[in-house]
């Protein structure tokens, strides 16, 4: 197996989603991921998830969705001991990445300036819905906020039913990815050691590079298009006899492939769809027109005619169906991962490097199950950390 970040020590003090997703994607690659958790309860996604029973059970699929491959320190930040230790793992990692609201470990002595001391060399990354600074940077930000902020709400459903939110917590894994992105980077720069600011706001609007690009250089108001594509026509969700098709014929050897496969070519000679910008002017009656012949067949004959002659075209699936195709489970997306109790299925690596993919190495920790023995690496005699223990620093 690839591991290009093999020897890198993450000490990972983050909760819930964007900040364990971007350490995920740092440990699928090999590094070495101590996830840092309040004693007790640990991070937030231990509890949540749709199973009541794992939930209680502190080990919640929310949470096994993204920490596989970590282990697991319990340490009470608000207690100066803990802080101690917290340092003392810093100055032997290469990157501390958290992602609370912003000012709150400088006020416990565990910000950027504090740990920069300890380690001059430290990537320091700090993930915020906002940012580090600006007006909103104290504002409380879950996924569902920065979708609403970032305009993305905006532009998602029809013009009747927008604003609405994308169907999973887009904002926290397009900031994860960025953050991890970044880190990655920094790694490779000389000398080592910079403080990182990811907005989860801001990476989302830089993936947004169209839409805003057409307001700031072309001035328009984006706008919610449903499941259509502006910039072309026909290009969008299409019925057929038995579920839609997603088609996208956006140049015009594509369309006129389109209207031959589906035995329609007059429709090139109708004035109201001559030229893309005609089509664009009369897509909704584009779209009728054109499912009066795809609701004649299933989606799986027109798939593959259209894609046999050049012309992009798919089916529009559920999760359970992606997940059963012989695509995905070809290319070893899905990865089995052994507990003590159960296999788990989870998501490896969205990367294949050299024609292999990075999988978990273990399985998602439980709450403080390396605690002894990452202490101990620190020169804690077992009787030190009971007494840790039993006083609630860890």
């Amino acid at each position: 197996m690839t591991t290009p970040l093999s020897g890198i020590r993450v000490i990972d003090a983050t909760n819930v989603l964007a900040g364990p997703y971007c350490t995920y994607q740092l440990a699928l690659l090999g590094a070495e991921v101590i996830k840092v958790e309040r004693p007790g309860s640990g991070d937030l996604a231990r509890q949540l998830g749709a199973d009541a029973a794992r939930n209680k059970a502190n080990m919640g699929i929310s949470f096994l969705a993204q920490n596989a491959g970590k282990t697991s320190v319990t340490l009470n930040l608000k207690d100066v001991r803990g802080q101690h230790l917290l340092k003392q793992l810093v100055a032997e990692a290469d990157v501390f990445v958290e992602n609370y609201r912003p000012g709150v470990l400088d006020r416990l002595g565990l910000g950027y300036e504090a740990l920069r001391e300890v380690n001059p060399r430290l990537i320091y990354c700090a993930i915020s819905g906002f940012g580090q600074d600006g007006p909103w940077r104290d504002n409380p930000a879950y996924d569902q906020i920065v979708q609403g902020i970032a305009g993305v709400m905006s532009v998602t459903g029809t013009p009747e039913t927008a604003p609405l939110r994308v169907g999973y917590p887009l904002g926290d894994t397009i900031g994860g990815m960025t953050a991890a992105f970044a880190i990655a980077a920094a790694l490779n720069a000389r000398p080592r050691g910079s403080f990182l600011d990811i907005s989860m706001t801001e990476a989302v609007l830089s993936t947004m590079g169209w839409v805003v690009s057409n307001h700031l250089v072309g001035g328009i108001t984006p706008a919610a298009n449903g499941n259509e594509n502006p910039t072309s026509a026909p290009s969008g969700t299409f019925r057929t006899a038995d579920q839609p098709v997603n088609i996208a014929a956006n140049k015009d050897d594509q369309w006129v492939i389109l209207t031959d496969v589906l035995g329609c070519a007059d429709l090139r000679d109708r004035p109201q769809f001559a030229t893309r910008e005609d089509r664009k002017a009369n897509r909704d009656a584009l779209r009728e027109t054109l499912e009066q012949t795809l609701m004649q067949k299933p989606a799986a004959h027109w798939v593959d005619a259209l894609n046999a002659k050049g012309v992009p075209c798919g089916p529009v699936l559920s999760v359970p169906q992606i997940l059963r195709s012989a695509q995905v489970q070809g290319r070893d997306l899905i990865c089995d991962v052994e507990t003590a109790q159960e296999t788990l299925q989870l998501t490896a690596s969205p990367v294949r490097m050299d024609g292999a993919r990075p999988h978990p190495q273990s399985p998602p920790p439980v709450l403080g199950a390396d605690t002894d023995d990452v202490l101990g690496t620190l020169g804690l005699t077992p009787d030190e950390i009971e007494t840790l223990r039993a006083e609630g620093v860890i």
